[in-house]
């Protein structure tokens, strides 16, 4: 949907950088207030990602409501060498959160030079917000009838503000096609990771992820907000089960066992692993298998019985109904997209224990 104020102002010519052929566009709007952490994810994220020749996946490009400087909510400004004119060239559009939105944040509405700039885009681009950013894509229209999230803290008046939106105030991200959206600040990490993954396949977002010291994967329905995400001192953690587990997902796995690991009863243990985790033990197993699943499928010739045995799945059938519903494609065409790209790139780190399930 695309934005059509009465009043639309006219921008001055600015000349676009030509893109390289076959290369994926992403254009970054600093809007003024911008917090530079989340600006920096994209560049950081998108940037790591390599083909198995070593070449950039991405081209990552930023532009402002006009070229120039750009202020932030730290003591310094950032300065943009593009003006909005570069949305027309994106294959995708990132809107980081700013603390400077005035009227779209107070009243869902547009101003004239947001408008026009949003005017830029092209039907089709693929629209991804971070934090309060959502704000911007929400009064465009982009996320009408759409499932929408946004940082917690902001997400009951987000509702209120875009009635039309489907708001899940409790996720890391959504994935809603070509509009995605995410929570706060490192939420944004793992929505980068996730378009890197969908795009590419896990064996890339996983070297992105290990080479940014980071959880290969957080899945988007992870809640935003964990009970005791850093354990305390006095209380025993689950991480020793967890790490237990990553060496034995092809073993049939009891709670019971997982609870022995940590000398707790399961009622216990399965508390103290959903404060620390946000997920179940069932959830987070299963997680793990499937992005097992994914490495096997991407990286080897395994036949299906094969990787469902290696993973704790039993058969394929089981296979294909965890990947299917983790994935949306069965196991044959995962395999089919994403296996030839993945087949020359570094052995990735397995999954991390900190890292959250697939579904």
């Amino acid at each position: 949907m695309e934005p059509s104020p009465s009043n639309r102002p006219s921008h001055p010519s600015h000349p676009n950088p030509p893109k390289g052929p076959g290369s994926h566009r992403i254009v970054v709007l600093a809007l003024a207030g911008l917090l530079p952490f989340e600006l920096g994810i994209p560049h950081r994220i998108f940037g790591r990602a390599k083909d198995p020749a070593g070449r950039p996946l991405y081209e990552i490009l930023t532009c402002g409501l006009a070229p120039g400087a750009v202020r932030t909510d730290a003591d310094f400004a950032i300065h943009v060498e593009h003006g909005p004119e570069l949305l027309a060239t994106a294959d995708t559009v990132v809107v980081p959160a700013s603390y400077e939105l005035g009227p779209v944040y107070e009243h869902g509405l547009l101003t004239d030079e947001l408008a026009a700039a949003l005017g830029h885009i092209r039907p089709g681009t693929r629209l991804v917000s971070i934090c309060t950013g959502g704000y911007v894509l929400a009064a465009a229209g982009y996320l009408d009838g759409h499932r929408a999230t946004t940082h917690w803290a902001s997400a009951e008046h987000f509702q209120e503000l875009f009635p039309a939106v489907r708001v899940d105030a409790g996720v890391l991200y959504t994935d809603d096609g070509d509009v995605l959206t995410s929570a706060g600040v490192a939420a944004g990490i793992d929505l980068c990771l996730h378009i890197v993954r969908r795009d590419h396949g896990a064996a890339v977002a996983n070297e992105v992820a290990r080479r940014t010291v980071v959880p290969p994967h957080r899945d988007g329905g992870q809640a935003q907000f964990i009970a005791r995400p850093v354990p305390e001192p006095q209380l025993a953690s689950t991480t020793a089960a967890r790490a237990w587990v990553l060496d034995r997902l092809h073993e049939p796995l009891r709670l019971s066992d997982l609870a022995r690991q940590e000398a707790m009863s399961v009622r216990t243990f399965t508390r103290r692993f959903r404060e620390e985790s946000g997920v179940s033990p069932g959830e987070w197993i299963t997680g793990q298998r499937v992005e097992r699943a994914r490495q096997l499928l991407e990286q080897t010739d395994l036949p299906m019985e094969q990787v469902a045995r290696e993973t704790g799945f039993g058969t394929a059938q089981s296979l294909r109904k965890h990947v299917q519903a983790a994935l949306g494609v069965s196991p044959t065409a995962y395999r089919r997209t994403f296996k030839a790209t993945a087949g020359t790139l570094p052995s990735p780190d397995g999954p991390s224990v900190d890292a959250g399930p697939v579904h």
